[in-house]
């Protein structure tokens, strides 16, 4: 449609006003006929989340998406804007933003009336119509709503009794688009009490006026199932006005999240030319978040976010990319070591309950770590416990290695060792490259080799064949009984 300057041209072109539901209604069937993605980027809810959100659409239901922390439910409410018209036409100067053939308020109405045919129109672009408000305990009605301004009284010479001396809240001023609070339960109850009125009547009252606005609002609001007790509740009389609530999740397997934590981790060209990530970093880094969330020392309820995984992605990158530039290697590898860089990532994204605060927040992401390393290995690798520990290397398949640490042999695996010093140290096992040559069904890299060299002696320690001594910059392998009988004041975990 070509852009109409004044309300005569608007009305020649042809154009019929619609509600913003009835909008986002058409424009989704559209998409849906046409096979087009309704939510790009959003990964792993396509048969649960998705249909859902599509199904209240089209019933022009407002939406409650109720989920943890981390489950994509900003990003979704934020899409919503995709399903709107590219442009719609509003009265110039408008502050409620009126359909120039359905005004509502008294500025659009007086000058219409003053102006007819003549007045003039403005294009509203969808990327103006998404009103976002997070919901804290200090939002008033007046925010919300509205109030009365006295200096627009003063300025206007106009009584309170005018309603021309209302200044106009968020919910009115997004009238004809999208309406977002995020964390609803933490609005006061006698704030969601304001609600009432536009969500079931489709009106609002401000004070002492007589007058209804009958608002054209699609309302989506988020909540975490958390809030309910830690800080607040949805009243139930505005969950029952809100038709459709919809249950949002964490990632079902570790391939979903992995494409959600590429999709998001912010890394620049310059990491990715210098660093490379193993596909084995990526499984063991979501294994984390899918551990964290098992785990009885973390809790539940609080859950853990989806962004665990992708800062401790690009932490894992920093901590390669950090020790090449110190030792001057032009690339690297991330490595298994390299995940001691990871523990601020984790520290910070999880709640404790109590035997995670007597084990401590590191205690904790050792713990976690540990677990991740063990899921791979016995992945990959058999279990040492099944096989005997006589030194055999015909009968154990790892024979070879535990000989050779018996022996008193140790590895120092450098936390900011270049390329060349992780090769040597993993080189001097004895038999440790021709195990996983042999073990690994599928031709390897150079790089892959050393990696999975690297995971046994990871895995061997948490299996607690060897002992792994974490220093101030260094891992430490050696055998564990000769440990046990040569220093009785070394700590092993």
């Amino acid at each position: 449609m070509a852009q109409a300057k004044t309300l005569g041209e608007l009305k020649a072109s042809g154009y019929t006003p619609r509600s913003v539901k009835q909008e986002l209604r058409e424009n989704l069937i559209q998409r849906l006929r046409d096979k087009e993605e309704v939510f790009p980027g959003i990964i792993g809810f396509d048969d649960t989340v998705l249909p859902d959100i599509q199904r209240a659409i089209l019933s022009r239901h407002s939406v409650l998406l109720l989920g943890l922390r981390g489950q994509a439910k900003t990003r979704i409410a934020r899409l919503l804007v995709n399903l709107l018209d590219e442009y719609i036409p509003v009265v110039a100067g408008s502050e409620l933003n009126d359909d120039p053939l359905a005004p509502i308020s008294r500025y659009s109405v007086d000058t219409i009336e003053k102006m007819g045919d003549d007045t003039p129109i403005d294009w509203w672009h969808r990327s103006d119509r998404y009103v976002e408000k997070l919901a804290t305990p200090d939002v008033s009605v007046a925010d919300l709503i509205g109030d009365v301004d006295p200096i627009k009284a003063a300025t206007l010479r106009l009584t309170y009794a005018d309603e021309r001396v209302i200044h106009y809240g968020l919910v009115p001023r997004a009238h004809r688009g999208i309406f977002v609070i995020n964390e609803l339960p933490d609005l006061q109850a006698r704030i969601q009490v304001s609600l009432f009125n536009i969500l079931q009547e489709g009106d609002i009252q401000i004070r002492g006026f007589k007058l209804r606005l009958p608002l054209d609002i699609q309302f989506l609001f988020t909540a975490n199932p958390e809030d309910y007790t830690n800080r607040g509740s949805i009243i139930t009389p505005l969950k029952d006005r809100i038709e459709s609530q919809i249950l949002t999740h964490y990632p079902k397997t570790v391939e979903i999240a992995r494409s959600i934590t590429a999709q998001e981790a912010k890394l620049s060209d310059e990491q990715t030319a210098r660093v490379a990530v193993p596909e084995l970093l990526t499984v063991m880094l979501e294994q984390l978040s899918f551990s964290a969330r098992e785990s009885e020392y973390i809790d539940e309820k609080s859950g853990v976010s989806a962004r665990l995984s992708i800062t401790a992605l690009e932490n894992l990158v920093s901590t390669a990319e950090r020790r090449a530039l110190i030792k001057g290697d032009d690339r690297t590898v991330a490595r298994i070591t390299d995940f001691w860089g990871v523990v601020p990532a984790i520290t910070g994204k999880v709640e404790l309950v109590y035997e995670g605060e007597q084990e401590g927040a590191y205690g904790v992401a050792m713990k976690l770590l540990g677990k991740s390393i063990r899921t791979s290995f016995l992945e990959y690798f058999p279990d040492p416990s099944d096989t005997p520990a006589d030194g055999r290397s015909g009968s154990d398949p790892y024979g070879i290695i535990r000989a050779y640490f018996s022996g008193g042999n140790v590895v120092e695996l450098l936390n900011d060792g270049s390329n060349k010093e992780y090769q040597q140290a993993l080189d001097s096992v004895a038999g440790l490259r021709k195990f996983v040559t042999g073990q690994i069904d599928r031709e390897l890299t150079d790089e892959e080799t050393y990696l999975y060299m690297e995971l046994v002696l990871q895995g061997l320690a948490e299996m607690e064949v060897l002992n792994k001594e974490a220093l101030h910059n260094s891992l430490n392998f050696r055998d564990i009984l000769a440990d046990m009988f040569g220093n009785e004041d070394i700590d092993f975990r």
